[in-house]
């Protein structure tokens, strides 16, 4: 390794720029090396249609990936949920390190809890897979509440609040936490309420795959817990066929007994956007060993979900 300044590609936004310094750092840390942020414009960074219009998956992924290939940035930092489930033969995933927080969390008005808010209360948020879980919590729970498609940044979100168009937004509580805005969090939401969505609050760093020094300094940063997790996730997600804008929740834990981290349960539900349809299933086993077995248990929960009628939730499959 030469001690010349790595390029990191990044997307332009605060919160991009936020994980992206962070990654910059632990990389400058394990190689030696300055690393400089190189700002990239995304399809999904200037369009202002609803991500399950413009096709979701990959919209913030291309333009970053295509700096990779021509050799204008060396590494790329993702929201590992804005992944597309295939890998370009040409790139290499090289590092995920420790996942933040996956939870989803509410920003309300009054600093309200989700249970507090009042009857017909209005939630925004973007993502099918939040509006059909708080739907469906609401209708068992007996609440009454009308989730609100948005977009935008986490200032124009929650702007919406603070300006009372809105009685409660949803975000990542990792997003919150990387741009040191946890504390305006009024709620977490639970799992067992809202599962996250597949990968949510994991980073993938990604680089070219002949790029072999650049892969060994990055692996330094890959938790395995973590990439055994959100490969499970991920593969549930793409034997569903479906897209990060479609209805699907997923959440790998690991079980630990002590110090000792003894199995992992994967949990999944897809589901109605109005919340009147839903199928919910879990499976617990071993900590798998290899990427293969996170593969397989990803597969075979996405089997009995889709034998439970689970496509048909989906609304149009992603191929």
């Amino acid at each position: 390794m030469t001690d010349k300044t790595l390029r990191l590609g990044t997307r332009r936004s605060r919160l991009a720029m936020a994980q992206s310094g962070q990654v910059a750092e632990a990389v400058s840390r394990v190689t030696g090396r300055p690393v400089e942020l190189v700002e990239i414009t995304t399809y999904g960074d200037t369009s202002r249609e609803q991500l399950a219009q413009i096709g979701g998956t990959g919209v913030f992924v291309t333009a970053l990936r295509d700096a990779l290939l021509k050799g204008e940035v060396d590494f790329a930092v993702h929201s590992l949920k804005d992944l597309p489930t295939t890998q370009p033969d040409d790139l290499v995933v090289a590092a995920v390190p420790v996942r933040e927080d996956p939870r989803d969390v509410i920003v309300a008005r009054d600093a309200l809890k989700f249970t507090d808010l009042p009857s017909g209360a209005r939630i925004g948020t973007g993502s099918p897979r939040r509006m059909a879980q708080l739907n469906a919590y609401a209708r068992s729970h007996g609440l009454d509440i009308a989730t609100v498609p948005i977009r935008g940044n986490v200032d124009t979100r929650i702007g919406f609040v603070r300006s009372g168009e809105l009685d409660a937004v949803v975000l990542a509580a990792a997003g919150l936490n990387r741009i040191g805005r946890g504390d305006e969090v009024t709620d977490f939401l639970s799992v067992d309420t809202v599962l996250p969505a597949p990968g949510q609050g994991a980073l993938a760093i990604e680089c070219t795959a002949g790029n072999a020094d650049l892969i060994a300094a990055l692996a330094e940063l890959d938790d395995p817990f973590t990439r055994i997790a959100v490969t499970a996730e991920r593969s549930l997600l793409a034997a569903l066929e479906a897209g990060c804008s479609a209805p699907v929740g997923a959440l790998a834990d690991l079980l630990a007994d002590g110090q000792i981290v003894k199995e992992m349960r994967l949990r999944a539900v897809v589901g109605t956007t109005d919340g009147t349809r839903m199928v919910q299933l879990s499976t617990t086993g071993p900590v798998p060993e290899t990427h293969d077995g996170a593969m397989a248990l990803g597969r075979e929960l996405a089997a009995e979900m889709l034998a439970q009628g689970a496509a048909g939730l989906m609304g149009e499959r992603a191929h």
